[in-house]
């Protein structure tokens, strides 16, 4: 019964835990997305400047998840993030 106990209680905390780092990842993310748009709306063609921004961030999971080896579930994710980034940036910069 002690196992089960155990468990419980490890799931529990790692669901926690789970939580609380959607939540950072959340904020984060909003922070990052807003700092963006900022600095590209101060640019002369700022779609110009998100497409930069975004090329880089794709060069740069590649470049990781090739170095690292990584779960290719995360490049996906990885990959996805870089997508739903650049959709938000862009919408809110002048085309």
């Amino acid at each position: 019964m002690a196992d089960t106990t155990d468990t419980t209680e490890a799931i529990n905390q790692l669901k926690r835990e789970n939580a609380e780092l959607s939540g950072l990842a959340l904020a984060t993310g909003v922070i990052l997305t807003q700092l963006l748009q900022t600095i590209c709306k101060r640019e002369m063609n700022p779609q110009q400047s998100a497409g930069k921004i975004i090329a880089n961030a794709r060069d740069a999971v590649e470049g990781f998840t090739a170095q690292s080896g990584a779960d290719p579930v995360m490049k996906a994710r990885a990959l996805e993030a870089v997508k739903q980034y650049e959709d938000q940036i862009r919408s809110v910069l002048a085309v």
